[in-house]
């Protein structure tokens, strides 16, 4: 937590513990940062003891470890080492203590296991059709009959969140029914480089729909840049007898499936206003998504929301929290001309354990909002 008047004329003289009395949201490390930031934070004040009212909502999952994930007594890695996932495969950038980055990148050494047992990962197709409006964590659960103990949730979040983006497109009419293929735009990937394999997820959300995903972003090395991943299969889980594991019966079979994958992913390393043109030529996209964007935070969002703005495709957009969309909105409709038209809501799918240490006291999730264009 960072002191709420940090860069007034003096440095901050300590921790800032001195919380606002109104809204409970930002806080202080002294009263003189409190009055210099007074005139800032009046405007934003009422909106933020609004969203802090919302925080039971935020805080409400389904999952048995709710309670431990939300009010993380300790740190992530203490979460997932009671577990057993601390710092193994797609699991290794889910804390931060120095163990891996996604500068660790390297797509020819694709992880492709949960690292879990069977019953608590979705390592083979769902034994049902999928419900036809899938909307909640526990829903998506009772579908892939997983137990309500599994952590899978915390890597899931990333193709459940490209589901929901398209539903809600879907819903306001923005994006047109989808029907043997779906293209998609996918900006500024980091963390969810290490957790790739987590996309064949989509196989089983959107059924026999080859989706063709372009992962754009800095963050992608340029060893990588134009490299192509076939996602054959779902991500494996760590028996040995589990029909999911590579067999030489099923090899040749595994080879055929490849060459007409579900789901293709390509890299491309850099910002997506330098590259979208190049990009265009092979792939133009039925909608862009953009999780954890931080839009109002970064400069280089301003050519690339010009881009979008000439595609003239539905954009979806998540964020931390609920405040960050607020700016992340009113960036867009200065660039725009427009309001959003997918209006700011919660995230059903977001990630189920808190971020440590944010900017606000509000509760901050992976992909907590999301609004879109």
């Amino acid at each position: 937590m960072e002191c709420a008047g940090k860069g007034s004329r003096t440095p901050c003289c300590g921790p800032p513990v001195r919380r606002c009395q109104r809204c409970q949201a930002v806080a202080y490390c002294s009263l003189a940062h409190q009055v210099s930031h007074r005139s800032a934070h009046k405007r934003e004040c009422e909106r933020l003891e609004q969203q802090m009212k919302c925080a039971d909502i935020l805080n409400d999952f389904p999952f048995t470890f709710t309670r431990e994930a939300t009010q993380i007594q300790g740190s992530r890695c203490s979460f997932l080492i009671r577990h057993g996932i601390h710092h193994i495969g797609m699991w290794m950038c889910e804390c931060s203590c120095g163990g891996v980055s996604a500068n660790s990148f390297d797509s020819r050494r694709l992880i492709s296991s949960w690292n879990l047992p069977s019953e608590l990962c979705p390592c083979r197709g769902p034994s049902s059709p999928i419900p036809e409006c899938l909307t909640t964590w526990k829903d998506y659960y009772e579908w892939r009959c997983l137990p309500l103990y599994s952590p899978a949730a915390l890597l899931l979040h990333w193709p459940l969140t490209i589901y929901r983006a398209i539903q809600l497109a879907t819903l306001e009419s923005l994006l047109p029914e989808i029907s043997n293929e779906l293209r998609i735009h996918y900006l500024g990937p980091e963390r969810e480089l290490i957790q790739l394999t987590v996309f064949g997820e989509l196989r089983a959300l959107l059924p026999g729909v080859k989706v063709h995903i372009d992962l754009v972003g800095p963050a992608i090395p340029q060893v990588s840049d134009g490299e192509k991943i076939d996602l054959c299969t779902y991500a494996q889980c760590n028996d040995m007898g589990c029909g999911c594991q590579y067999s030489a019966d099923s090899y040749q079979e595994r080879i055929k499936t490849c060459h007409s994958s579900a789901i293709t992913l390509r890299l491309h390393a850099g910002c997506y206003h330098n590259r979208y043109e190049e990009l265009l030529q092979d792939s133009f996209p039925h909608i862009v998504i953009a999780p954890n964007a931080g839009v109002a935070a970064y400069t280089s969002w301003l050519p690339t929301l010009e881009v979008i703005k000439e595609l003239q495709v539905p954009a979806v957009f998540s964020d931390y929290c609920e405040e960050a969309c607020h700016l992340a909105a009113s960036c867009v409709r200065s660039v725009t001309g427009n309001a959003p038209r997918i209006r700011i809501q919660m995230n059903p799918f977001r990630h189920p354990l808190c971020v440590e240490e944010g900017a606000l006291y509000l509760p901050c999730y992976s992909n907590c909002f999301l609004f879109g264009l």
